[in-house]
């Protein structure tokens, strides 16, 4: 199956920061292009680490309130997340500021992997990079939901030649195609209920599809038919079918 690439589809314009940059510029960089958080690279522009606005507000959270009272002890800063958080709110750099190590993806990787990455790690953007590892983009949510933008003529197409033609070696016109924003149905009659599933199954896969409605019929229901014994092959074959 072809997938779009997270390269097709994200910027390579990146906003960055050096791991030394100052508290300031980095607050400058978010504030001139708008963005609520950048990729923090070294010396070879590898990743070292990501910062959000979020990074930033703590240091301004966690400023001392001259008329609240001090207050001794914190059983939060023994906690491993405690301690992140007191050194980012004493930060200086961006390689104090930033959450380490980064979450990241290849511009090789498929639209739907980057995806299911964001949705694990609950994160907004992910830097992307090439196969020395070095920054070569940045993508997006909304970058990703490009691929629902996709044409229905574009993923008919698709679905006729990936699936229908390609994997199942069926005639173009064997099973009807249709596709009304990104839901597409499939009509027809196959020789066997594996051949339905399979169809369904990669029709799914494809990039801007919403939702697959099956309409397909079959001949043979092959769910329980059991693999054919493996044939027997060698200098006794000849033999063995006389007993």
């Amino acid at each position: 199956m072809k997938h779009n690439k997270v390269g097709s589809v994200m910027t390579t314009d990146v906003v960055r920061a050096r791991y030394g940059a100052p508290f300031k510029e980095v607050a400058r960089l978010l504030g001139e292009h708008r963005i609520s958080g950048l990729p923090v690279v070294d010396e070879d522009e590898k990743v070292v680490g990501v910062i959000s606005e979020t990074d930033l507000m703590i240091r301004q959270a966690d400023a001392p309130d001259p008329y609240e009272p001090k207050k001794r002890f914190r059983f939060a800063a023994l906690t491993r997340g405690g301690r992140a958080r007191a050194v980012k709110a004493r930060a200086r750099t961006a390689g104090q500021l930033m959450t380490a190590p980064p979450v990241t993806v290849f511009a090789d990787d498929t639209i739907v992997e980057a995806a299911r990455t964001m949705a694990a790690h609950h994160v907004e953007r992910l830097p992307v990079l090439d196969e020395e590892q070095r920054l070569v983009g940045i993508v997006t949510r909304r970058d990703l939901l490009q691929v629902f933008l996709r044409p229905d003529a574009g993923i008919r197409a698709e679905v006729i030649d990936e699936v229908l033609v390609r994997a199942l070696w069926l005639p173009p016109r064997s099973v009807e195609v249709t596709v009304v924003e990104g839901v597409v149905t499939l009509s027809g009659h196959m020789e066997r209920k594996s051949e339905t599933e399979i169809a369904v199954s990669m029709t799914r896969q494809i990039d801007g599809v919403v939702d697959v409605v099956s309409k397909l019929t079959y001949r043979l229901d092959d769910s329980h038919v059991e693999p054919a014994p493996q044939a027997l092959h060698g200098v006794g074959d000849d033999w063995l079918r006389k007993l």
